[in-house]
């Protein structure tokens, strides 16, 4: 008997690599993490840098009644991260607010 739950798992690990300037391949990247249980994390990765992403997380923590945080990536510059499977809401919100365009959105996950 093995345990499956505990195999690492890189949500990071599809995403393309490129010389672009913190957009890889012109794609936000809509990911889920699993936490500890029931918990889950919701990461927003390619945004473009002319945004100013602690707004952006304000007004998500705002909208969503959740909370959120900007963080360093160290091969993928700043990454957004709200609590919560948040991946339908984002989404919808950055389309609506026109960050992004529907066919620039990639969602991963479960």
């Amino acid at each position: 008997m093995s345990i499956q739950n505990l195999n690492t798992f890189d949500p990071f690990a599809d995403a393309i690599k490129s010389s672009e300037d913190d957009v890889q391949d012109g794609l936000v990247h809509v990911r889920i993490q699993q936490r500890n249980g029931r918990k889950t994390l919701t990461t927003v990765q390619g945004l473009s840098s002319e945004y100013d992403l602690k707004k952006i997380v304000r007004a998500c923590k705002k909208e969503f009644a959740c909370n959120g945080t900007v963080v360093e990536h160290p091969e993928y510059g700043e990454v957004l991260q709200l609590q919560g499977d948040q991946r339908e809401n984002i989404c919808q919100w950055l389309t609506k607010s026109g960050l992004v365009k529907p066919e620039q959105l990639k969602v991963h996950g479960f």
